[in-house]
Parts: structure tokens; C-alpha cells; sequence
């Protein structure tokens, strides 16, 4: 039952995903990806999609790219629901299939799933959804030490470590069980090997980034108050992404007040249940102990203060913003709020049976929160590209010389043929180094503004595009997406224009920088490293399931 309630809901979310390619905010997905050295993170810009997109580039010379990355959002939403569910039945072991479920419709069914969807973070979730596993692999490793438990433990940090904040998530779940169960020194220190050797592709990505620098934007990325619940009861509800445009139409209004006051009744039901069962469980507690943890420190980010010492912490303290976008962090707050849940269904039992229980338990949680349905209410749909961008792909595949550049040099575009706002695809598209501003505007206030060459880059094209001046630079390529292109190259004959696209060549390029053989082999290496262990680990899982211990 688990099982198909977690896919019911998984499908209820993501059918709408499959069919073309998802290009909304920051999810994008091509037919191709290619295996760049910014796939693996070394080609010089911020490791923040490491190993995610040397994954896609892998994987979508067999799969195509669409049907990837949608299969792994839902593979992502189906596993935090058995997850949770499992965690639920472990520790409170008598809440049983009922309330086993309740906790995968909490895991699935809420707003931070809601709003990190929106904004286009699916890679986010798989993170989010091993946590879960992660818990009950520690809980493995104290009671049963041997290879399986820590090929296991090793397969849910590599899955779970996508992105550097899933990474990062799992660490503080894997540190929090180890204490909660006092695991062993040694066994502690070999627990913190696991997450070290599935971290090192975004480890290495990261002693080779030099191309982005950062600069404050605590205030932007701060958790936002939504409607009657200011910052303590929307960090309570799992919602306040820093985007107000990234929220379902049920959060905008004080109907989001109702939501979380549906949501924080079944958590509270559950978390008296567990508060009265004698002994309480060392594993609960530390549970409770991290949400309310994570809950407080999100909200005291958000005050005068906290973002003051934010912004302190981002603008010395090199790859601190990791940190930043502080609302992502209230995923720590699930694993608890899940086996709260499922206590509510055991608490409800002694007044009606298990089947109605779960019922209302359920109804509480995902009847508030409807637009969640179907690509969040329709909005998350995918495209079809133009067939400018296939042609393009093409042509600089064909003649490749040099880095790109891409103008506009921001990241975020408003293309005529996409339904909202996205990243421009084109990083993800071209066979060669492209080099893109990275820099971010909200509210007026720009942060993360580019540093090195890429600062170079960006000022030859704002200051006209002339060609030497690029040439100089290792710029062989400038591709224009849906713009006018620099003044200086307005006059040019491009290599290829239509409707969408233009691309100008630049000629006697200066060879760009380029990752050495050093790079590429701890690239490389890591990068195995990391595939080996979801591999082995998700082996170890199989035997389990036949019934070996």
C-alpha cells in the first residue's frame, strides 16, 4: 500500500511533465546533453549543478533528455514518500501500513514540494527524498555493521547528493542519526568517509571554480512571510520560498493560513502521541530536535540580524552561498514532521478504525493545498524547441573554435515560445565552453557578479561586442537568443539567423583557458566514485529485499 499511494501521488503530480522538455525557472532539459567540462564542474564557474549535469550528459546519449530529467523528478517524489513511510514504520513501529502512508502523503504532498517545483529545483528533491533513507541507514549501520549496511548508507548520500544542498542535507540527517544513536567512533568516522567520497564531485568542482564571486543577497533569498502566518508560521508550513512567483495560487491568499493550520494539527496530534510513549526513542527525539532547530534558525535568518550576519558570512567566507537561499534547509524538518503524521494515524485509531483515520489524516493534509495537482496546477508543463536551437547546436558542434558567448550575458530569459520564465537553455545545449554572466537581479539588487574572464567576457559584449577585444578573450562563437545583438556586431554578417536565434563567429581566436589533465582525471575519478556508490548501494538494497539480511 506504500508503494502504490507514494506512485498514485507521484503520478497525480508529474504526468504533465512527460512528453517534450521542461524549461521553467531553473529546471531545463534537452534532448543532448553534452559531456562538457562544466558538466563535472571544472570548467570554472560554480559547481552548483555538479554531479547532476554530468549525469544528464551521461545518461542522455542512451535516454532522451526530457524524458530523463522528468523521470527523475518523479522517481525523486516516489522515493521520498516510501522513504518517509519506511522511517515512519521503523521508529514507531505500530503505526503500521496507515500510518506508514499518512507519512508519504505528508512527504509528498506539501508546500515546500510545491514551491521547489515552481522554481524549477526537481534535482533539490532527490536530496529531500533521501532523507528518509539516509535516517534508516544509519539506524542499519548501528545494528547490523556489515558491507550491505554500508554500501547502502554510501547509495543514499550518492543519491541523495545530486546537487551540493542535497549533499549537504544528507550530511546533517547522517550527523544527527550518528549522535541520536551514538554510534561509535569508528563507525562514525567510516559514515563520514561514505559522505566525503560522494561529495567529491562537487568538492573538486569546487577548488576549480573561479569564475563567480559572491556578493551579499541575504535579504533577497531570505525566507518570505506568506499571507497570516509571518516568518515563524510559514517556516512552521514548509513554505516561504524567497520567489514569490514560485508559489501555488493557495498560498497566496489567507487560504494559506488554513492550509497550515490543517497542517500543524496533524503534527501536533502526532507529536503528542510520541511525546507520551515511555521510553521516549533517542532517534524521535533528535528528530524533534533538528526541525526545531532548523525552524528557528531559518526564521532568525530572516530578521535585520540575521541577514546582516549572512550577508557578513557570504561575502568572506568563500562557497558560503551554499547557504543563502536558508528556506531550502526546512526539508530537515520533514523526517520528523513525517513520523508525525503517521503517529497521528495511530492516535486517531483508538477513536475510529485505522482505514478512517488515515482518511483524515490525509484529507488534512493534502486537501488545502489542490493546486500541488498536475505540474502544481498546470503551471509546469514542457516545450518543444525551436528548431533554431537544434541547427545552432549544430553548427558550432561543426565548428567548434573557441568558447561561446551568450547574449543577452543574463542568465534568466523571457522566451517567446516558453511558458514562463526560464534559464536560457543554450549552456546545456552546446558542445563547447559557454560562458554566461551568472550574475542574479531580484528586487533591484544584483548579486553573484561575475569575476575573472568572465567579468571580461561580459564587459566586451556590454561595451558593443568587438571582435578583437573577444577574440582576445577565447570568444569564437556569440550566440543572441530573441535580442539585438551588441552594437559592434550588429553589423556583421551572422553564421546563422532566424526567429530565435543568431550566432556571429569570431575569427583568429585566442585558445580559451582549459582544464588540464589533472582536472579532468580527479573530475573523472570522483565522478566514477560517486556512480560506483549509488550502483553498489543500490545492490545492497536489492539483496535486502530478496530477504538477505
Amino acid at each position: 500500500m506504500l508503494y502504490a499511494v507514494s506512485g498514485l501521488l507521484t503520478a497525480l503530480i508529474c504526468a504533465p511533465l512527460f512528453g517534450d522538455y521542461l524549461l521553467y525557472r531553473d529546471a531545463v532539459a534537452v534532448p543532448r546533453f553534452p559531456i562538457t567540462a562544466d558538466a563535472f564542474g571544472i570548467g570554472g564557474a560554480a559547481p552548483r549543478s555538479v554531479p547532476q549535469d554530468g549525469l544528464l550528459a551521461v545518461a542522455s546519449s542512451v535516454i532522451d533528455g526530457g524524458w530523463l530529467v522528468a523521470g527523475l523528478t518523479a522517481l525523486a517524489l516516489f522515493a521520498a514518500g516510501v522513504g518517509y513511510g519506511r522511517l515512519a514504520q521503523r521508529l514507531v513501529p505500530d503505526v503500521g501500513t496507515t500510518g506508514a502512508v499518512a507519512a508519504a502523503v505528508f512527504a509528498i504532498w506539501n508546500p515546500y514540494v510545491a514551491e521547489r517545483l515552481l522554481q524549477g529545483h526537481w534535482s533539490l528533491l532527490a536530496g529531500y527524498a533521501a532523507l528518509g533513507w539516509a535516517f534508516c541507514a544509519v539506524l542499519d549501520v548501528a545494528d547490523r555493521p556489515g558491507l550491505r549496511s554500508w554500501a547502502r548508507l554510501a547509495g543514499v548520500c550518492a543519491a541523495g547528493g545530486l546537487t551540493p544542498t542535497g549533499s549537504v542535507l544528507v550530511a546533517a540527517v547522517v550527523v544527527t542519526s550518528a549522535i541520536a544513536v551514538r554510534l561509535p567512533w569508528r563507525r562514525a568516522g567510516v559514515a563520514a568517509g561514505c559522505w566525503l567520497v560522494t561529495a567529491a564531485p562537487w568538492l573538486v568542482g569546487a577548488a576549480a571554480a573561479d569564475g563567480v564571486g559572491s556578493s551579499g543577497g541575504a535579504a533577497a533569498f531570505a525566507l518570505r512571510s506568506e499571507p497570516w502566518l509571518g516568518s515563524v508560521g510559514t517556516a512552521l508550513s514548509l513554505g516561504g520560498i524567497w520567489n514569490a512567483d514560485a508559489t501555488p495560487a493557495s498560498r497566496t491568499s489567507p487560504w494559506a493560513a488554513v492550509a497550515t493550520g490543517a497542517l500543524l494539527a496533524v503534527v501536533a496530534i502526532g507529536a503528542g502521541m510520541l511525546l507520551r510513549r515511555r521510553p521516549l526513542d533517542r532517534t524521535v527525539a533528535a528528530l524533534g530536535v533538528l526541525a526545531g532547530g532548523v525552524v528557528v534558525l531559518v526564521v532568525v535568518a530572516a530578521t535585520p540580524p540575521g541577514i546582516a550576519t549572512m550577508d557578513a558570512i557570504l561575502t568572506h567566507v568563500p562557497g558560503a552561498g551554499l547557504l543563502r537561499d536558508t528556506q531550502k534547509f526546512l526539508a530537515l524538518a520533514v523526517p520528523f514532521a513525517s513520523v508525525a503524521a503517521a503517529a497521528a494515524v495511530l492516535a486517531l485509531r483508538r477513536l475510529v478504525p485505522s482505514g478512517f483515520a488515515l482518511a483524515a489524516v490525509g484529507a488534512l493534509i493534502a486537501a488545502p493545498l489542490p493546486d500541488l495537482a498536475w505540474g502544481v496546477g498546470g503551471a509546469i508543463a514542457p516545450v518543444s524547441y525551436p528548431a533554431d536551437y537544434a541547427a545552432v547546436a549544430a553548427l558550432i558542434d561543426d565548428h567548434r573554435d573557441g568558447s561561446v558567448a551568450v547574449w543577452p550575458a543574463t542568465q534568466v530569459r523571457h522566451l517567446s515560445w516558453a511558458d514562463g520564465p526560464s534559464l536560457t537553455p543554450l549552456p546545456r545545449m552546446l558542445n563547447a565552453p559557454v560562458v554566461v554572466s551568472g550574475a542574479l537581479t531580484i528586487d533591484g539588487q544584483t548579486v553573484d557578479e561575475p569575476t575573472g574572464r568572465t567579468a571580461d567576457v561580459v564587459a566586451a559584449l556590454d561595451a558593443g561586442g568587438d571582435p578583437r577585444r573577444l577574440a582576445a578573450l577565447g570568444v569564437g562563437w556569440v550566440v543572441v537568443e530573441e535580442a539585438d545583438p551588441p552594437g559592434m556586431l550588429a553589423a556583421a554578417t551572422p553564421a546563422y539567423a532566424a526567429d530565435h536565434l543568431r550566432a556571429y563567429r569570431i575569427a583568429n581566436v585566442t585558445p580559451p583557458p582549459a582544464p588540464g589533465v589533472t582536472a579532468w582525471v580527479a573530475a573523472s575519478v570522483a565522478f566514477a566514485l560517486w556512480v560506483g556508490a549509488i550502483v553498489v548501494g543500490a545492490a545492497a538494497r536489492m539483496r535486502r529485499y530478496r530477504g538477505s539480511p
